[in-house]
């Protein structure tokens, strides 16, 4: 990708320190919801001003977003705001979209369903169970489950930019071999296994074509019946493409000035990576089994050994398949997704049973996103998910200059910083841009988003930009323009 930077998910745009019942709607808590939007960071010294999902939604050219709350352990209220496209139906709570990298946590719980039936190993070598391709490693190295599971197997292919529409579709063979049709590399490890945490679509879709393996099923019928089925999932499917009639009523993608994604959604033949179609509602009848299971309450879809596994942070504070954030009264578990033009989120706490699930068919959805859940964080007394502060200090005019300019972050595309004024901008996806605040010489920040760009001094601009668990090198490709 070129002049953006593409993000398989969204939790780390959040500052943080069986099946879910609909309970009645609560209209007060809609309305404080609606009326309290914030942004991520706050200028230390200056009010933090509260949106509306409305404004928001034109300010950042998002079609269509759908909300649903949940308040201990029940579904308070879901919600639809805006249209699925042009001219399309108003979106409400039963309308589709790609879950996009929200589809791991779903996989995730689905390969655990598998180790509990002893049909998948934790800890053993998954090129033992794979049939045909096998897992390249290096020599002597071997990877697990649990590795895959929890983004520490050293797999290399952060994410996936799917095929738009009348394009050849790549079998999952040819994905993870890196053979046309397949518009990604080769799946490989090329880090030694369970020392470093980073991010890999790759690694899921490598537990795809195990857990199709192992059962001798279509991967979608499985997750159906490991986990869509008995979570209480009715309106989820991982079908890639959706079928005619469901689509015609979808939410269609749009890009970042809220134009229609060409041809409509894109398909994912990497389906544990990116290929679920769900609802907010039926994301958190997700998290509500996921909690019932680490709980151990009585007809959980997983035993409490291996949900208690799930939740439990390692590297990266990562669980296995869930960013989890253990907060002094509860533990909140997490995930995001971004396929092309939506954008989507889902968090819950385990002792509360609060929680939200935001999506959107907008490529700027992220930022809206994170806004709602802080609101509702606000409104419900959660103890995370609020807006930080930060102090920002003059930049100066040499540093300026020597900034200027477009840089690259291997493997996820680019992104620019020009001048704004007296200060800079800085533009992450393509047409979009926004301040760039220095806290200190070498540290810079922006407000829609806990990011921080830490930038080294050598002649050739380097840094690293930071973003919760993730951790991204990246170098200067151009000099600006005079």
């Amino acid at each position: 990708m070129s002049k953006s930077i593409r993000v398989a998910y969204m939790m780390a745009l959040l500052p943080i320190p069986a099946a879910a019942q609909q309970a009645a709607p609560t209209p007060s808590n809609i309305a404080v919801v609606e009326q309290g939007l914030t942004s991520a960071v706050v200028l230390a010294g200056t009010p933090a001003p509260r949106r509306t999902i409305e404004a928001e939604m034109r300010r950042l050219h998002v079609p269509g977003v759908s909300v649903a709350v949940l308040h201990g352990g029940a579904i308070e209220w879901s919600k639809g705001y805006g249209v699925t496209r042009a001219g399309g139906a108003a979106v409400t709570s039963d309308t589709l979209f790609q879950a996009g990298s929200i589809s791991k946590p779903v996989t995730a719980l689905a390969a655990l369903r598998l180790v509990q039936q002893h049909r998948l190993t934790l800890d053993g070598d998954v090129n033992a169970q794979l049939r045909g391709w096998q897992l390249p490693t290096p020599p002597g190295e071997q990877v697990s489950l649990r590795e895959l599971l929890s983004h520490t197997a050293g797999t290399t292919v952060h994410g996936f930019p799917g095929y738009a529409a009348g394009v050849v579709v790549p079998s999952v063979d040819d994905v993870l071999a890196g053979h046309a049709p397949a518009n990604t590399k080769p799946v490989i490890v090329d880090t030694k296994p369970g020392t470093t945490w980073r991010y890999s679509g790759g690694g899921y879709t490598v537990i795809q074509k195990l857990i199709g393996d192992v059962t001798g099923k279509p991967f979608a019928a499985v997750l159906h019946d490991e986990v869509l089925r008995p979570a209480g999932m009715a309106r989820s499917s991982f079908a890639q493409p959706l079928d005619a009639a469901s689509l015609a009523i979808a939410a269609w993608p749009h890009d970042g000035s809220g134009k229609p994604v060409p041809g409509g959604p894109h398909t994912y033949p990497e389906l544990a990576a990116a290929g679920l179609w769900s609802t907010p509602s039926d994301l958190l009848r997700y998290a509500v089994a996921v909690r019932d299971s680490v709980r151990g309450e009585k007809g959980s879809i997983l035993d409490q050994s291996l949900a208690t596994a799930m939740l439990t942070p390692g590297k990266g504070e990562w669980g296995l398949g869930l960013e989890v954030h253990p907060t002094p009264a509860d533990r909140a578990f997490a995930h995001g997704g971004s396929n092309e033009g939506y954008e989507n989120f889902l968090v819950a706490y385990t002792g509360s049973g609060d929680g939200v699930a935001v999506m959107t068919n907008g490529a700027q959805g992220a930022e809206l996103g994170s806004e709602i859940t802080r609101s509702v964080a606000a409104a419900y007394g959660w103890p995370s998910y609020h807006s930080i502060k930060r102090a920002s200090v003059p930049i100066p005019g040499d540093i300026r200059a020597r900034l200027i300019g477009t840089y690259v972050v291997s493997d996820l595309g680019s992104f620019s910083i020009t001048a704004i004024g007296s200060g800079l901008a800085i533009s992450l996806k393509e047409g979009v841009s926004e301040p760039l605040y220095a806290s200190a010489p070498d540290s810079y920040f922006i407000l829609s988003t806990d990011l921080v760009l830490r930038m080294g001094r050598e002649p050739k601009v380097t840094g690293r930009l930071v973003m919760g668990s993730f951790d991204w090198p990246f170098t200067r490709e151009t000099d600006a323009k005079p």
